[in-house]
């Protein structure tokens, strides 16, 4: 074995162990609060579109533009087939070229990252844990990806975008496979564990679609006992984000205030990965109460990440935040009364 190989292997386990001996101790770890911006672009597109026609990752101008506005983190969406184009083989170099280059702009700016494999709990639209795609397969996508950034600071792992369509049961099996194989690696990032039912904060204990994540998810296992619960919560009237309108707003942040609740109740830490409002004035409000009970609880949230912006929104699409011609939009200047105020979360 190589001795410089050797002993960051060693310091790796090193620090997983010591996060351990803090969490049994109850000594929570702690960090700046993330207010987080989705980048999207690199999950557009059809499968074989070549880059830059059919998909894109941010701009430096754009990471440059959300940085100035005071964000501190990224939600970076991509493909988990662009990556990995073939299960159980090696990366497509090209891609992962991509993906190290925008994850080091936004690192260089000083922001964080999510790495968000937008795929809805799905390769090729083949559900995780079918024949087709194995929980096997899902866990060798993660110990490669996670070997690339291993304990990297400032970069974090989000398991899934939006798993739907699947138990809970069965989500909590592939997941718990995945976070196995990330930290055989001997990585120790921060993991956001979504749930199924797309993971929506207002059916976390309950809904329609079988045993609610609240009663399940709480089977995480870990081994370095470093991660949270990612939720997303829309506004309008199906909870979706697709209608331009914010009429389930007191639903919306009422579901938020509970979901806090349930994390404090079990000893857990959460974040909103994707929440958005369009644009009138009624919606900025819904839109600064919801913000207000993510950061009135640091004890349980992390933070949080607005949907969305990238370069390659157009203007006419309600709920994006990338600037336009004539300036910031109104989300954009609500989100903003937040950033003056540095706290720390998580702990």
């Amino acid at each position: 074995m190589n001795i410089r190989v050797g002993y960051r292997a060693f310091a790796r386990r090193l620090a997983v162990a010591l996060s351990c001996v803090a969490v049994a101790a109850g000594s929570a770890q702690s960090a700046e609060c993330m207010r987080g911006i989705n980048l999207a672009g690199a999950e557009f597109g059809s499968l074989g579109q070549e880059y830059g026609t059919g998909y894109i990752y941010p701009s430096d101008k754009t990471i440059a533009y959300f940085k100035g506005k005071g964000f501190t983190g990224v939600r970076l969406p991509f493909l988990w087939e662009r990556l990995q184009p073939k299960l159980y083989d090696k990366f497509n170099s090209a891609e992962l070229k991509r993906l190290r280059a925008a994850v080091k702009a936004i690192r260089s700016a000083g922001m964080q990252v999510v790495l968000d494999p937008h795929n809805y709990g799905r390769y090729e639209d083949q559900l995780i844990g079918s024949d087709g795609v194995p929980q096997s397969a899902f866990a060798d996508f993660w110990r490669r990806l996670a070997a690339t950034f291993a304990s990297q600071d400032g970069i974090l792992f989000g398991l899934m975008n939006e798993p739907y369509g699947i138990s809970a049961e069965d989500w909590l099996s592939a997941a718990n496979s995945a976070i196995s194989a990330i930290r055989q690696t001997g990585a120790d990032n921060l993991i956001l564990v979504p749930g199924t039912a797309w993971t929506g904060a207002h059916s976390w204990s309950g809904g329609d679609y079988g045993t609610p994540n609240a009663s399940v998810m709480t089977g995480v296992t870990d081994p370095a006992n470093n991660y949270a619960f990612e939720v997303h919560q829309y506004l309008d009237v199906d909870f979706s984000g697709k209608n331009d309108e914010c009429s389930r707003a007191a639903d919306a942040v009422k579901a938020i205030t509970d979901m806090g609740n349930w994390l404090a109740a079990q000893g857990r830490r959460g974040f909103l990965g994707e929440f958005a409002v369009p644009t009138m004035p009624v919606c900025q409000q819904s839109l600064k109460d919801m913000v207000a009970v993510v950061e009135s609880r640091p004890d349980v949230w992390l933070g949080w990440s607005y949907w969305a912006a990238g370069d390659w929104w157009k203007p006419s699409e309600p709920l994006n935040i990338q600037p336009t011609d004539t300036g910031d939009r109104p989300q954009m200047q609500t989100l903003q009364t937040y950033f003056a105020d540095r706290k720390t979360c998580g702990g």
